[in-house]
């Protein structure tokens, strides 16, 4: 019978800010009934989304309620204030008029960065730069260089993601950048308004199955769990981005006749956020024996 990744054990040599991420980012994936983007890119499951008043899996918590938790826990919610709807998340549930533009708000904005943000937030990952917009994280990373904390900007082609890594993709352009185009743009300022998505690591080649384990957020307006497929080295294996215009009404990117242009996985994969684990702190030696005179 097959595991669920989230409840392996971490494997041996896993720091224990990457085992925090971790569950963090495991935990709500269970909330959400655990769906899940497969191998080829197609959705497999999915259960309860964004807006829904229906319950997570604890029985307890609502969706839409969940995620405006999201936004407010995370401290991403007050950049967005001036936006319609974004301080009657603030608000308690129940009242019908507040409720109503929280909702409103939650469908409008995405809140993928804000699910990042919030996973760092429950972690306790020092230093990590909360934001609605991933790129201002992931310029943070470039910024820091080689010895960027908590994460370094790393090529994901190049390097092998593990636990507590983030790995994220470009959207809404054109042509593919790339990592190369990516690190261009940062270092001269104009990525600032490139819209990204990154998603977190939660095990890479379990059991040597080949296969790289994310969870991300607002992926299909839920917490889902995407599949990867990994070379024998442990680096992505993934197709490359489309690079035509972008899908028009007339001509759409994924239909019935184009299935090949339906893999959620077929993404311009740019960044790979490499954890930077905190050095243990060194205990003071032992206090020699008292000398008398």
């Amino acid at each position: 019978m097959a595991v669920e990744v989230c409840d392996i054990p971490p494997r041996y040599g896993v720091g224990e800010t990457a085992k925090a991420v971790v569950r963090a980012a495991c935990g709500e994936h269970r909330l959400w009934y655990r769906p899940f983007i497969d191998r080829d890119g197609r959705i497999a499951s999915l259960a309860v989304t964004e807006a829904e008043s229906g319950s997570l899996a604890d029985d307890g918590l609502v969706a839409w309620q969940r995620v405006a938790g999201y936004w407010r826990e995370s401290g991403t919610l007050s950049p967005m204030a001036a936006l319609p709807g974004a301080q009657s998340c603030l608000a308690l549930p129940g009242q019908r008029m507040t409720d109503n533009d929280c909702r409103a708000f939650l469908i409008d904005n995405p809140w993928s960065a804000a699910f990042i943000s919030w996973v760092m937030t429950r972690a306790g990952v020092p230093g990590f730069v909360r934001s609605p917009r991933h790129i201002d994280y992931i310029r943070a990373a470039r910024r820091g260089g080689v010895a960027a904390t908590p994460y370094r900007l790393a090529d994901p082609m190049q390097e092998k993601p593990a636990p507590g890594d983030l790995l994220c993709f470009l959207r809404d352009r054109t042509r593919p950048a790339s990592y190369a185009g990516l690190v261009q743009a940062l270092d001269t300022s104009g990525a600032d308004r490139w819209k990204s998505h990154c998603e977190v690591v939660v095990a890479a080649n379990a059991g040597g199955d080949q296969t790289l384990y994310l969870i991300g957020g607002n992926v299909a307006n839920a917490v889902v769990m995407r599949k990867l497929p990994l070379d024998r080295t442990g680096r992505l294996a993934v197709p490359p981005p489309q690079q035509a215009a972008p899908p028009t009404p007339v001509e759409p990117g994924c239909s019935p006749g184009r299935e090949d242009e339906c893999d959620f996985n077929r993404q311009d994969w740019a960044a790979l956020l490499k954890l930077v684990e905190a050095a243990p702190a060194q205990q003071p030696p032992p206090a020699g024996p008292a000398v008398s005179h």
